[in-house]
């Protein structure tokens, strides 16, 4: 079942924050582990989540990575 993508979203589950990235959950895991991705806010009662705004940085150009910094899936 697809996640429900709204703009109206201001943090999202790792699963939704990888279908909005068009990649698999464990993906999504690896490049945040790796740094290529923020990592989560952590809400009262350690709910983990992901600023969409932070993701549509990545998107825009605006928070990536020097070119020289490679990472593997």
């Amino acid at each position: 079942m697809m996640a429900k993508q709204s703009p109206d979203h201001l943090a999202v589950t790792d699963r939704t924050a990888a279908t909005m990235l068009d990649m698999s959950a464990t993906q999504f895991s690896r490049l945040v582990s790796a740094g290529a991705l923020p990592q989560p806010v952590t809400l009262p009662g350690g709910i983990a989540r992901w600023r969409v705004a932070d993701l549509v940085a990545i998107i825009d150009g605006f928070a990536a990575k020097p070119e020289e910094e490679k990472f593997e899936l």
